[in-house]
């Protein structure tokens, strides 16, 4: 391969790419960055791989382009219980541990497989639970799959594989959890396809933990072979986020080639045979908290306000049964409220949020936006129709509450009520049209108009299949 573009254009693209994506393209990879484009040119209508590069340079990047370098640009090679170390440290030690630990308490566990690919690592970890839990219909289970690809995510979703895919995998794989088909393909069996949840993410782009994505009080995130493609500084960015998206206890897993002490120094470092795992330790703190979520929240709520004790299961029904104690002019209140709600959410502390999120109701019933993080905080306990009430009360309030018409029309789709779901989406869209692409919208935590509309317009290709996740 003739090289096509010189020293200076190969730097100002990897500049470009690692400040828009976290990828990474130092010196010696540039002709990798260069075949990537090469292959990229034509999705961009563009007759070469220079010209290409050109139009790449020439303004920012949209949310399009990135998912269609991302794809060109990374390996999209995957296949089932890959790493067997860390399936096996998964299989026998973290997951019966949180199961013993919430037979009694919830029954609720929290996964993330992010960077998920074609989905061969989420449905391995599907397969295991259904192992160590063969009924589930008590127990409140999450188990997200994110990619930047929204091509492999629709794969994901079909859940048909060839035989490739099976490659190193368990004897009892393709017998217990997949039907050969006429083409010699497998596919997997509903019950398990079923229980994952796919949505676009982006770890340079998006905002993670958030409600709005469903990327917070996880109990274990696994993010193998993926940020080998990003700096270190994005690494530690994204270690960051990750660390902040776990409850305590909660583990990261990724890849043996992407161990390393000094990228992940929030964490403890934890030794399985073949693996090194990291685990958020008890009480310590990730490195940035965004604004508005302060380390104790508690320290922007009035005196009267205060819980004078950390809050037991006890405690939160008294809480909750209280009389309002503010008046619902007193906004700024209601707001600590709020932002007590939110950041309990955020640890996993679902009763407590909960509470506090009807004291902020209590404050000020007319409120449409306090409905709305209600509705997503039961949708975590799994309390879907108690949820659906919530943002339909939201919606009766503030009709134009567009992220309330979005997280109604999930609702649905997770109920198997598309028609209604794709309603929902319709009005989200509709009402998308009404704000600027670049604008916020309210109570999104930093999600732009534009990149909702994005989200929305791939869900609705992809029913009823594809769901995107929310909080």
């Amino acid at each position: 391969m003739n090289k096509a573009f010189s020293d200076q254009l190969s730097m100002s693209l990897s500049d470009l790419l690692s400040a828009q994506t976290g990828l990474h393209f130092p010196q010696e990879r540039w002709r990798d960055l260069e075949r990537g484009i090469t292959a990229a040119a034509p999705a961009f209508g563009m007759p070469d791989a220079e010209s290409c590069a050109h139009r790449l340079l020439s303004a920012p990047l949209t949310h399009h382009q990135i998912e269609v370098l991302a794809s060109h640009l990374t390996v999209g090679e995957t296949y089932f219980f890959r790493e067997k170390m860390s399936f096996e440290a998964l299989e026998q030690h973290i997951l019966p541990e949180l199961i013993r630990a919430r037979a009694h308490a919830g029954r609720r566990l929290r996964i993330w497989s992010a960077g998920c690919c074609t989905g061969e690592e989420p449905y391995s970890v599907a397969m295991l639970l259904d192992r160590l839990i063969p009924d589930q219909k008590d127990w409140n289970i999450t188990l997200l799959a994110t990619d930047i690809n929204p091509a492999f995510l629709r794969k994901a979703a079909e859940g048909v594989y060839g035989e490739w895919s099976f490659r190193s995998a368990p004897d009892w794989l393709q017998a217990r959890y997949f039907r050969r088909r006429k083409d010699k393909r497998f596919e997997l069996l509903p019950h398990i396809r079923k229980r994952v949840t796919f949505a676009c993410l982006n770890f340079a782009e998006d905002v993670y933990p958030s409600l709005m994505t469903n990327t917070n009080a996880m109990d274990v995130i696994l993010c193998r072979n993926v940020l080998m493609y990003f700096s270190p500084a994005w690494v530690k960015k994204v270690a960051q986020n990750f660390h902040r998206s776990l409850v305590d206890g909660g583990w990261l897993i990724v890849s043996p080639t992407e161990t390393s002490n000094s990228l992940f120094p929030q964490f403890k470092a934890t030794t399985f045979p073949g693996a090194v795992l990291y685990r958020k330790t008890k009480g310590a703190e990730s490195p940035a908290v965004p604004a508005g979520h302060p380390i104790s929240p508690f320290d922007s709520l009035p005196d009267t306000l205060r819980m004078p004790e950390a809050v037991t299961g006890a405690s939160v029904q008294s809480v909750a049964a209280e009389p309002a104690a503010i008046h619902p002019s007193h906004q700024e209140e209601r707001d600590a409220l709020c932002r007590t709600a939110h950041f309990c959410a955020d640890q996993g502390r679902l009763a407590e949020a909960t509470a506090w999120c009807e004291k902020a109701i209590a404050a000020d019933k007319l409120d449409p936006t306090t409905h709305y993080l209600l509705a997503t905080i039961l949708q975590e306990q799994g309390e879907n129709d108690r949820a659906v009430q919530a943002l339909l009360h939201a919606l009766y309030l503030a009709p134009d509450f567009v992220l309330a018409h979005f997280a109604l029309g999930n609702l649905r789709l997770s109920q198997g009520r598309h028609r209604e779901a794709r309603r929902h989406f319709s009005n989200a869209q509709a009402l998308l049209h009404t704000h600027t692409q670049d604008e916020i919208l309210p109570e999104s935590e930093g999600l732009t108009a534009g990149r909702l509309g994005e989200i929305i317009a791939s869900v609705q290709l992809s029913l009823p299949h594809l769901t995107v996740a929310s909080g």
